[in-house]
């Protein structure tokens, strides 16, 4: 290709990509993108203010800088209840007492549920889910007060660190509990009361239409009442679904319908053949003919 052929076609593409249009990306645009650096290290130190920091002088100074700088992000986002600002700001500084109350308590759930665990300090630095469940809620409330994008931007850098996907609009209880947590999912209508202990692979999750639009705003995500134990690998699907108090739902079961309280809910085991090799095959490793 000529220089002037290179130039031409470099300006064309000028043109085009600046030109106006009607298409998704324009309207992302024009909804405000924020600095995805700026929010995570925001949710960061926020995380950080709630689950580490005790000192009154050191607070002094994090807690207005923290406010200071929610503002800035706040003023980039369209905020759908009708706050402004700084009554969206002022309320989420409020809500930051319960939100270490919170997590006091799903660290000790912690520190109950798992025998592997030797010390508070070595949940609240290494288990993803804490961090996963830290996110949360501090997510959650921005969510609630109608704060656009955020939320989904801080649940979506927890679910790429952790490996667990909590929607900011679920609600969960008091001492909430995920062991391992690796790909547990967690959908936007979710309600999860106290107590609940979730292991890996959990699939809280709605159906699939083919229109899901139509659904948008409604309850898609099941009920976990008070008590329930959901072990790994189970799915439980649907709006209309409510798993009753104390019940354990066991691994790798598929739920689309209620439970009554106090179940045991455990699918159907598998059948396996063993057959014992010949002595002259024992050493073939990719011998799996059964």
């Amino acid at each position: 290709m000529a220089p002037n052929d290179i130039e031409e076609a470099t300006q064309r593409a000028i043109s085009a990509l600046s030109s106006a249009a009607d298409d998704s990306l324009t309207k992302a645009t024009g909804e405000g993108i924020p600095d995805r650096d700026e929010v995570f290290d925001w949710v960061a130190r926020c995380k950080a203010l709630v689950l580490t920091q005790r000192d009154r002088s050191m607070l002094r100074s994090e807690v207005p800088a923290l406010v200071e700088r929610l503002l800035r992000l706040l003023r980039g986002v369209n905020l759908r209840n009708g706050n402004s600002p700084e009554e969206a700001a002022a309320a989420f500084v409020a809500k930051l007492p319960e939100i270490r109350s919170q997590l006091a308590e799903d660290v000790e759930a912690a520190f109950e549920g798992d025998p592997a665990a030797r010390s508070f300090a070595e949940i609240v630095v290494s288990y993803p889910a804490i961090r996963a469940i830290a996110t949360h809620r501090i997510a959650h409330e921005l969510y609630r007060l109608g704060v656009s994008i955020l939320p989904r931007m801080m649940s979506e850098r927890a679910h790429d660190r952790t490996g667990i996907d909590i929607h900011p609009g679920a609600t969960i209880g008091r001492r909430f509990f995920i062991d391992h947590g690796t790909r547990v999912v967690i959908g936007e209508t979710t309600e999860i009361g106290d107590n609940v202990r979730l292991y890996q692979g959990v699939t809280l999750g709605a159906k699939s239409p083919r229109h899901g639009e139509r659904l948008r705003g409604t309850k898609r995500h099941p009920t976990i009442e008070d008590d329930v134990t959901i072990y790994a690998g189970a799915t439980i699907l649907g709006g209309d679904v409510v798993v009753g108090r104390g019940t354990v739902v066991g691994g790798n079961v598929f739920l689309l319908e209620s439970v009554p309280e106090e179940s045991r809910v455990v699918g159907e085991p598998p059948r396996y053949l063993v057959r014992q090799q010949d002595v002259g095959t024992r050493h073939q490793q990719l011998h799996w003919d059964i």
